[in-house]
């Protein structure tokens, strides 16, 4: 006859002592303290939490140049110095010569009162023309600045500065162009044509224009 085992009688003793207050109640098991709890994750279609990012570092060649600070006076810039032609011509043919310079810079787009003639020796027709009604009319005309201007040389120091001064030598004094050319120079703000000697005007012209 086979022996069915005794199942093992399980003792109170064996569960571990029950803590027991004084008053006799039963004491509450504690409950385990909950660790960090693990951050939610991203909804779908939107990002997560944005963490701020660190400014870009600029390299020396971003970065914009420092404007050099006052360090004194500033001198004012040199204006530029106007191109110089020279048309070759006589005395007696400088004059005609202006005129054709005039006539191409007109041609080629130039406004007539962007443009002064100077005269070493007779005058242009056209100055004599206008003078015989009296300076005051004649230097109006040129004050007004909508039309090509003639005038001598030596008053040149009374008209104002024009983009093209053109200059002809056409006779004078022999110090004319010498004292001509340096305040048509000064007059021209682009471009100052010369038609004349060769010879005569690089000599002045060397000279410190």
């Amino acid at each position: 006859m086979p022996l069915i085992p005794e199942e093992p009688q399980i003792h109170e003793s064996a569960q571990g002592p029950r803590a027991t207050p004084a008053s006799g109640r039963t004491a509450p098991t504690p409950r385990p303290v909950p660790g960090p709890r693990p951050a939610a994750p991203s909804r779908p279609g939107r990002p997560g939490p944005l963490r701020p990012t660190p400014p870009a570092q600029r390299t020396p060649r971003d970065a914009a140049p420092a404007k050099p600070g006052p360090s004194g006076p500033t001198a004012p810039a040199a204006a530029a110095s106007p191109q110089i032609q020279l048309i070759p011509a006589s005395a007696e043919g400088a004059l005609d010569a202006a005129e054709e310079a005039v006539d191409l810079l007109l041609d080629s787009g130039r406004a007539p009162g962007e443009v002064l003639v100077l005269t070493t020796g007779a005058q242009h027709p056209w100055a004599e023309h206008e003078l015989s009604f009296g300076e005051a009319s004649y230097w109006a005309q040129h004050d007004a600045g909508d039309d090509v201007f003639y005038a001598d040389a030596a008053v040149a120091s009374r008209a104002a500065t024009r983009p093209v001064v053109v200059v002809a030598v056409n006779g004078g004094p022999a110090s004319a162009a010498a004292t001509a050319l340096p305040l048509a120079h000064a007059r021209a703000g682009a471009l100052l044509i010369v038609c004349g000697d060769p010879q005569q005007i690089n000599s002045v012209l060397g000279a410190g224009v």
